[in-house]
Parts: structure tokens; C-alpha cells; sequence
């Protein structure tokens, strides 16, 4: 039996149906490909961070790297794509949220010369002196460390010295060098160039100031007739206190020239640092190699302290006169125990004026 093949009417409406699936199909597929390059650029914080599809062509390139910039990227990066420029650090903020002051000039050296002594002789008269001079700086406080603070090495001791230029000098002063005796050697190997600066006084009236001093901080002590002598009725005077030990110039120096020639070492008279300062910090600044700034012009002379000050300069807006410990009253001694004291220290005096080839006449 043959069959009717069917008419064109009855086909058309299948074949209408086939492009409405066929049109969904690609509208549904055209959808997802936006969406996914949506969520490819522009994806949320879930979204893997890749690359927008490859463009086929340099200026879809450019187009699809600008639109990458302009949506952002998200934390994780596939590998061999680029990173993104990264902007500089901006510099730490200062305590404070200040910004930093500028650099300060000159650099901390180790000193190259040094007031090595004597404690009560003038040394902090000395060092106020040469401080007015514009090639030197000077340290204020004694650091002790070729005595005290030895252990605590090189590096600390130079971080205590002021700031100078080339052309300026570092020094520094602390008196208990002097009879410390292993400051010599501890000097020479920090450097055999050092300037050594030693004030010297008459010995008798040094330990009498050095006894004064000290009664103002220990009014308990002994008398200073009963600190100086084991016997006093024998002359036989205790060389092991310190304020007698310390005035035996001659002693104490031989340790020194052990490491150091007469040449490299300076004697000031503490005697003439007071009648004629000029004159003696003079010398001072010859030893020191450098021009003779401070004369005459800036001192005179303080009646009450009995002691020269420095005159108002234009580096110092006042005049300036030692601290109050400085040339204060000595207690009352008895004449015969600064007799008998004299006659002790002669023959040590005597070898130190022969020793240094100067007479400081304290005979």
C-alpha cells in the first residue's frame, strides 16, 4: 500500500520549531560567553584571576589590556603573566612625624690629644681655654675610659667625642690618667701620635685642694695632718694616700716615658695659669700646632674667685667663670706640716725639673 508523502504544509511548522531551539540555543551559548567574560575581567572575589580570551589581533590586544587595567585583577596571578608595576615605598615616617633635620657636619674621632693630669693642678681651667679656640672641640665630661671603662672598647670611647672637621682637633681631659698606670700603654696603642697635656702645681698646695674638695663631700674624714703621716713626729708621711701618692711627679711620670717622648708631652704650670693664662695657653696651642687665637683679649681677672674667667667673645655671649668648686677657700693647715711636707716632695721635685728640663720653683 503506498503511502502519501506528506504535504509542505504540514513540514512547515516543525521546521520553525527547529530555529526557535536553534535561536535559543545560540542566544543562551552568546549569553554564557558574556558572562563568563565578565566574570574573566570583572569577577568577584572568588574568581581566579587569568587572562581575558587571547585577541587575535595587537589592537584587540590593547583593547582587552585596557578594559584588564581598568577593571582591576584579583589576588592570585597564573603563571608567566606579567606583574603589575608596583609604586615605590614611600620612606619611613620620623618619631614624631617630623621630618628629619639635615645631616650634622664633621665626624667622632678618637682624640688626638688628651689632659692626662694632674687632679687639682688646673685641668678643667685648661680645657675651658682651648675650647674657645674655632680648630678645637673638646669633650666636657671625663669618660675614664683608659682607667674606668677600658672593656668597653674603642668604639664606645669614640662615640662619646664630639662631631669635628679635617681641620679640627678632638681632646679630651681626664686627670686620674695621670697616676694610672696603665694608661700609658693603653694610650700608645690607640695611637703613638698622641699629644699628651699634663698641669702640674705645686704638690703641697695640690694635696691641701684635694683634701678641701673632699671635706666638702665627707665632712667626717680625719684631719689632713692625720691623713698625711704615719708618724708625724718621725716626718714618716703615708705616701698611700692618694692626695700625697698623686704629687709625685716624678714617679708617675717614668711610666709615661716608657711609651711616649718628652716631645709628645706638655707641661702647663698651674701656677702661671693663674697670674698669666695667656701666656701659658700660648704654649699650649704651639704644642698643639695650631694658631695662637687665645691672648690676652679674653680674660680677666675674677677678684672673689681669685681666678682668671673669660671675657664675653663673639662665640660666648657672657662671660664665663669656672664652676663653684673652682677656687674655693682651703682649710687652714699648720705651718710645720707644710713644712714638713715640703721637705718630702724636694728630691721628687728636683728629679721632675730635671726629668722635663723646667724649674717651677715650688722650693
Amino acid at each position: 500500500m503506498a503511502h502519501r508523502a506528506p504535504s509542505g504544509r504540514a513540514v512547515a511548522p516543525s521546521r520553525r520549531l527547529a530555529r526557535r531551539v536553534l535561536f535559543l540555543f545560540t542566544l543562551s551559548l552568546s549569553c554564557s560567553y558574556l558572562c563568563y567574560s565578565l566574570l574573566c575581567c570583572c569577577g568577584g572575589p572568588a574568581a581566579p584571576r587569568a587572562r581575558c580570551a587571547p585577541a587575535r589581533s595587537s589592537a584587540a590586544a590593547k583593547k582587552l589590556l585596557q578594559k584588564s587595567r581598568a577593571c582591576g585583577r584579583s589576588p592570585a596571578e597564573p603563571p608567566g603573566s606579567a606583574a603589575p608595576a608596583r609604586r615605590p615605598r614611600e620612606p619611613p615616617e620620623p618619631p614624631g612625624g617630623s621630618a628629619p633635620g639635615p645631616a650634622r657636619p664633621g665626624s667622632k674621632r678618637l682624640p688626638q690629644a688628651i689632659v692626662v693630669g694632674v687632679k687639682k693642678g688646673g685641668t678643667r681651667a685648661v680645657l675651658e681655654f682651648i675650647r674657645v679656640h674655632p680648630d678645637v672641640r673638646a669633650l666636657g665630661t671625663e669618660p675614664h675610659f683608659f682607667d674606668r671603662n677600658y672593656d668597653r672598647g674603642l668604639e664606645w670611647y669614640r662615640s662619646l667625642m664630639p662631631r669635628t672637621l679635617d681641620s679640627q682637633i678632638t681632646v679630651e681631659k681626664t686627670p686620674s690618667y695621670f697616676v694610672t698606670k696603665e694608661a700609658p700603654r693603653r694610650i700608645f696603642n690607640m695611637s703613638r701620635d698622641t699629644k699628651l697635656i699634663v698641669v702640674v702645681r705645686n704638690p703641697v698646695t695640690r694635696a691641701i685642694s684635694d683634701y678641701t674638695q673632699t671635706l666638702s663631700k665627707k665632712p667626717d674624714i680625719p684631719t689632713f695632718e692625720g691623713l698625711s703621716f704615719r708618724n708625724r713626729s718621725l716626718g714618716l708621711v703615708d705616701t698611700s694616700w692618694n692626695a700625697i701618692r698623686i704629687g709625685m711627679y716624678a714617679v708617675h711620670l717614668q711610666s709615661w716615658l716608657q711609651y711616649f717622648p718628652l716631645s709628645q708631652i706638655h707641661f702647663v704650670s698651674g701656677e702661671k695659669l693663674i697670674t698669666d693664662p695667656a701666656g701659658e695657653m700660648g704654649k699650649v696651642q704651639d704644642f698643639l700646632g695650631i694658631r695662637r687665637v687665645i691672648t690676652d683679649k679674653h680674660f680677666y681677672f675674677n677678684k672673689t674667685k681669685g681666678f682668671p674667667c673669660l671675657k664675653k667673645t663673639e662665640s660666648n655671649s657672657s662671660p664665663r667663670c669656672l664652676g663653684k668648686s673652682k677656687g674655693r677657700t682651703h682649710v687652714q693647715i699648720d705651718p710645720e706640716v707644710i713644712e714638713q711636707l715640703r721637705d718630702f716632695y724636694r728630691p721628687y721635685n728636683i728629679k721632675f725639673y730635671e726629668t722635663v728640663g723646667q724649674d717651677f720653683r715650688w722650693e
